[in-house]
């Protein structure tokens, strides 16, 4: 991918995906969102987990600091003519999908967060089903204290791990989120030694992909839809879902 340093790795059912601009702490641009984008259209469907890492010592910086110079980041739109005539919804919509696609139903992914996470670096590793991090992340939303708000389809993931009152104030403060505390409101999954951090998301990825896939894609369905469901809905979707599996393993098909 001309101009964007990702990198795309499949094996059979697990494809990694890493950012390759260590020198600049991964920070991003529109062209790295329409190339992830791309990667989420064009994986092969015998792909069933997906790794999200980066190389060097962060994750991701956020969005590369130019996009906030008059001239912009050379070679796209500048910020301030997003909200020009009717296209600004269209472009952001563009942007969401490199960050939208990670929670596909018949997929799971798994972020491996080192380091800083900010911004749009935070938002990436909460568009990943879980996260894997280093015990040296620190995560962060910074748009506020930029007069912005985050817009990388990242809102609606971070209320649903921690609650909107700790969203709120992670955001509206824009402070740091350590490991330890990450863990502990559920914004992550485990911390790890640094050094520890690729095996320990690649013994995830295998212990995901020892469970039969169908199962899974079912399981997801049932955990994302819970929130937005009745406790009664719920376990209406539980036994219908439950069917659709013993009707598979008996072989009755729909």
């Amino acid at each position: 991918m001309a101009g964007v340093r990702l990198e795309l790795a499949a094996d059979g059912a697990t494809a990694t995906v890493t950012l390759c601009r260590p020198e600049r702490r991964n920070a991003q641009s529109p062209a790295m969102w329409r190339a992830l984008a791309a990667i989420g259209r064009s994986l092969p469907g015998s792909v069933r987990v997906v790794l999200l890492r980066a190389e060097g010592v962060s994750f991701s910086a956020g969005l590369d600091r130019a996009a906030f110079t008059p001239e912009g980041i050379p070679g796209e739109l500048p910020l301030v003519e997003i909200v020009k005539g009717d296209q600004g919804d269209s472009v952001i919509a563009g942007y969401q999908e490199a960050f939208t696609w990670w929670r596909r139903p018949d997929l799971l992914s798994i972020a491996a967060v080192q380091g800083h996470a900010v911004g749009a670096g935070f938002q990436l590793a909460l568009g990943c089903d879980l996260r894997v991090c280093a015990d040296d992340v620190r995560f962060a939303m910074r748009e506020t204290s930029l007069g912005l708000v985050p817009d990388l389809a990242g809102t609606k993931p971070l209320v649903d791990l921690v609650g909107p009152a700790r969203a709120l104030e992670i955001c509206g403060t824009g402070r740091w989120v350590g490991a330890e505390e990450a863990v502990r409101i559920g914004l992550a999954n485990v911390s790890v030694p640094a050094a520890e951090l690729d095996a320990a998301a690649a013994d995830l990825a295998a212990a995901l992909l020892a469970a039969p896939r169908d199962a899974l894609v079912e399981t997801k369905a049932l955990l994302q839809g819970a929130s937005g469901r009745s406790y009664e809905e719920q376990c209406a979707a539980e036994r219908a879902a439950q069917l659709r599996r013993l009707r598979d393993l008996a072989g009755l098909g729909e």
